[in-house]
């Protein structure tokens, strides 16, 4: 009956980051600062692997990857949030706020498959370097990547076509800086049971399929790289992994937190926190922590400078 007095809904208001009105510049000036560098960054680092005949291996292609996928999920938030940062009411319409929802889901899990696939690569490389060429064919690569894009597609279908089934009435008042799904249950009058047991199954899965072979890849790189003789080339494979496995704890970490327990108006405010990392931070430091320590990179990058100084 509760349904029956709902009306349509045409919108959501945000509570965005804060309301202190000294707090908004510094914050507004702060993450557009990040979102240029996280652009910049990506952008550069995707344009360099593509002219860069030395990189054009399945280390950079999933790299390349990994930064197209950055810039795009960080992009279905943080222009949205920074136009709402000096607004006194900030508010998205409701086909508006699902497909913000839609776009994130695709491009945040087909991140965390991406980085899987990166371990996989990692392991092969490391472990078995005399088959690398066969187990990382341009085939295999391919089919890694296209997979991680269908389970974000997946993903994104399930829980979006589940939001639709629920009714909204007033007040309409997001606590978050952007559409997701548990501050969308908080405000929901109806039912959220079904809706966050599939949040709950669909991002278990995910993230305990990936975990499962991200675990299981630096196993053995560990078992490879004890077995090795060489001091020199135990620094580089646990230097080339340690930057993967910051990249990995960090943004599973923060997914974990937000994501895997119960929705409730309390909780959302330490879940906020934990979004701003692995949507506005995780996406501007990962062309940092693979390409400034990475040789080959700064290589690249030093003689795509010089040629274009010569010219």
């Amino acid at each position: 009956m509760a349904d029956e007095n709902c009306t349509k809904v045409t919108q959501f208001t945000f509570l965005g980051l804060t309301e202190h009105p000294q707090l908004k510049p510094v914050l507004f000036v702060l993450f557009l600062g990040t979102y240029v560098l996280t652009l910049a960054g990506n952008l550069i680092l995707i344009a360099l692997i593509r002219v860069s005949p030395q990189l054009h291996t399945p280390m950079y292609f999933f790299l390349s990857n990994l930064s197209f996928l950055d810039v795009c999920y960080s992009s279905t938030i943080s222009p949205k949030m920074l136009l709402d940062l000096p607004a006194k009411t900030k508010v998205i319409s409701f086909a508006g706020c699902l497909t913000q929802l839609y776009f994130y889901a695709v491009f945040a899990t087909a991140e965390v498959y991406v980085l899987a696939a990166m371990a996989y690569d990692r392991y092969v490389a490391i472990s078995k370097p005399l088959l690398y060429e066969v187990f990382m064919s341009p085939g295999v690569c391919m089919s890694l990547v296209a997979g991680s894009y269908l389970a974000g597609l997946l993903n994104a279908i399930v829980h979006t076509a589940a939001l639709l089934r629920l009714s909204f009435c007033g007040p309409l008042v997001i606590n978050n800086f952007y559409c997701d799904g548990p501050p969308l249950f908080v405000v929901a009058s109806t039912d959220t049971r079904l809706n966050e047991g599939l949040m709950f199954a669909f991002v278990g899965f995910n993230m305990m399929t990936t975990n499962l072979l991200i675990l299981t890849s630096y196993t053995c790189i560990a078992v490879a790289v004890g077995r090795m003789g060489s001091a020199a080339g135990r620094r580089k494979a646990c230097s080339t992994c340690a930057s993967h496995l910051a990249a990995v704890i960090i943004f599973y970490v923060c997914g974990a937190f937000n994501y895997m327990q119960h929705s409730s108006s309390n909780s959302l405010e330490s879940k906020k926190i934990a979004s701003i990392f692995y949507t506005i931070v995780v996406p501007m430091l990962n062309p940092m922590i693979y390409s400034l320590r990475n040789k080959e990179v700064k290589h690249a990058l030093s003689s795509f400078i010089r040629k274009k100084t010569y010219f």
